[in-house]
């Protein structure tokens, strides 16, 4: 059984076009969330060069700084927010990738690989922990609370996950409650955030997009596990069957599966190492049964939810970006 290829089809919409309108903030987000987390103590300031050595694409800074935009008079503390979200995010990639026993993030070496599972989980607690100082210095309870909700998501979505003792019965309602908690709560607190800085009157509107956005982001994401290649994810492709978890093409492929297919599911599920041939035909049979069309359509109407909370919202270079935002997250490829 091979692996289909899917043809690939370039984003209309690149990332770049999208931080145009905050692209000079942005630039100085990295610098800000160093600024944050400096401490006169080797070991972390080691784990944090090697984190911050790569840009990442800084998506929940740009949703809260273009939020922050809506009506085009941003407050100065929107970069600091825009800091703290990222520190909040990296914290949580520390931490998965620990849980997980990932040696490879965005193509490079995870903390828990490189120094170790102590040290990872340490530095991830560090970097939650200064973003909360920040976060007190900065002294609005609104966003506080915002982001100690979306944080406190964050950890429960974790640990459900974790609860699920027999992988297979995950459900689609599971999977929509884990993601929700996983992913769309901190796009939708970046949103929400950005508007605290600069468009109050569209705080509602702008957390339901990102709540929609942040939806059809890892419902995207966890079709990327299954149609791209290693080089261009940064990391192995099947890496969710890999560690056993259930993402939203298998979940809708399972009820279609043959006894035969069936068994061969259970076969990667019994394994605690997947042999490669055993994970190439997992994803074969989830692609021929439909599985990555019924995520594609699920992630699809997602974002149509997104795009529409953005009709009431005044016209301008910061709505354009959010709106190709919508575009960019499902067409990207890694």
């Amino acid at each position: 059984m091979t692996v289909p290829v899917r043809e690939r089809v370039e984003p209309k919409v690149a990332l770049a076009d999208i931080q145009r309108p905050i692209s000079q903030l942005l630039d100085s987000v990295p610098a800000e969330m160093m600024r944050i987390v400096a401490v006169d103590e080797a070991l972390l300031t080691a784990v944090h060069a090697h984190l911050f050595a790569r840009r990442g694409k800084l998506i929940r800074p740009t949703l809260l700084l273009l939020c922050s935009q809506i009506e085009g008079k941003p407050e100065a503390r929107a970069l600091s927010y825009a800091a703290v979200i990222e520190l909040i995010h990296v914290a949580t990639l520390v931490h998965d990738d620990s849980v997980d026993h990932s040696v490879l993030r965005r193509g490079m070496p995870t903390v828990n690989a490189l120094f170790t599972h102590q040290v990872a989980v340490i530095a991830g607690d560090f970097l939650y922990s200064r973003a909360v100082q920040e976060l007190v210095r900065l002294g609005d309870l609104d966003a506080l609370a915002v982001l100690a909700a979306a944080s406190n998501e964050l950890t429960v979505g974790e640990m459900r996950q974790l609860a699920a003792l027999d992988a297979l019965a995950f459900g689609e309602e599971d999977y929509v409650r884990l993601i929700r908690a996983k992913t769309a709560a901190l796009f939708s607190a970046a949103c929400e955030v950005g508007a605290l800085c600069g468009a109050r009157g569209f705080r509602e509107r702008l957390a339901q997009y990102g709540n929609h956005l942040g939806m059809a982001f890892q419902v995207a994401d966890d079709l990327l596990d299954y149609t791209e290649s290693s080089d261009t994810l940064g990391k192995p492709v099947g890496q969710d069957l890999r560690e056993h978890k259930v993402t939203l093409p298998l979940i809708a492929a399972l009820p279609r599966l043959d006894k035969r297919a069936r068994g061969i599911v259970e076969e990667l599920f019994a394994a605690a190492e997947p042999a490669e041939d055993l994970v190439r035909q997992v994803i074969a049979i989830v692609s021929e049964v439909g599985g990555l069309d019924y995520a594609r359509e699920r992630g699809r109407r997602y974002a149509e939810l997104a795009a529409r909370e953005l009709g009431a919202l005044p016209a301008g270079a910061a709505r354009s970006a959010l709106e190709a935002a919508v575009s960019y997250v499902m067409e990207r490829h890694s």
